[in-house]
């Protein structure tokens, strides 16, 4: 009886989470990202990943955020994860769900650089990353950059570097015409409690100790599922699990950078 009770609980609280969380993408705010707090406007945004995948296990619900309200996202991916020797096909995979995404092809590029290959253990020189993304901002006028934080989510070295190139690209350049977000790592229970994690990233965004936060939902979940789908050569049975599981395809909040 308890175990009824236990499970009966869960199931009316993710639901109440999933129930949360559409109200919330019905209320489309302009509040967000708006710049030095002026008038709402189209921003030219940059999204720096590290492997094709990255863009719908993580920042689904950034990027269906931003492309419904008409900013113009660009998705910097730094190498073609080629850890298994797939790295052709992951390109292409990484294209078409981009395409699921609403963000055009000609507006994600890959890297394939010798010293920036897929892999643990595999450590990228953040001054080669910081020249890469400095190009990409010069390129197309970037005006935001979004990104991994300092611990990257998963742990991933290739994650974490990425982080820290955009740092030194912040640091040394000291460019104040850019804002820089990085998506917030949670620990393990809130990384796997799907739609729950609303309620406490709702409240960890309103702690002023926690700087300048910006909670985004997703306001097409199917979408984000139909995008990791075209990540074929990816789509087994534990990264189907972390789709439904994981509080990212539900919600992303972003931490600005200082």
């Amino acid at each position: 009886m308890a175990l009824i009770l236990v499970i009966a609980c869960i199931i009316f609280v993710w639901i109440t989470s999933l129930f949360k969380i559409f109200l919330l993408a019905r209320i489309r705010s302009t509040k967000h990202f708006t710049l030095n707090g002026k008038a709402f406007r189209k921003r030219n945004v940059l999204l720096v990943i590290a492997h094709p995948d990255d863009e719908s296990m993580f920042f689904a619900p950034t990027i269906n955020f931003l492309t419904s309200r008409g900013h113009n996202v660009q998705i910097l991916c730094l190498s073609n994860g080629d850890a298994d020797g797939k790295g052709n096909i992951r390109k292409q995979e990484l294209y078409q769900a981009c395409v699921s995404l609403k963000v055009p092809m000609q507006q994600v590029k890959i890297i394939n650089h010798p010293d920036l290959q897929d892999g643990f253990g595999k450590v990228w020189n953040h001054s080669l990353l910081a020249k890469i993304i400095e190009e990409e901002i010069t390129s197309h006028c970037i005006d935001m950059i979004i990104t991994f934080d300092k611990y990257g989510v998963s742990g991933h070295c290739n994650h974490r570097d990425v982080h820290y190139g955009v740092c030194k690209l912040l640091y040394d350049t000291s460019r104040g015409d850019i804002e820089v977000w990085e998506l917030v790592s949670t620990n393990i229970l809130r990384k796997y409690s799907g739609p729950n994690d609303i309620w406490l990233s709702m409240f960890w965004a309103m702690l002023p100790s926690n700087g300048t936060v910006q909670c985004l939902v997703n306001e097409h979940s199917r979408r984000s599922f139909i995008a990791m789908a075209q990540h074929k050569s990816q789509w087994v049975w534990f990264r189907k699990l972390f789709v439904i599981l994981s509080s990212y395809t539900y919600m992303n909040t972003l931490r600005k950078i200082k």
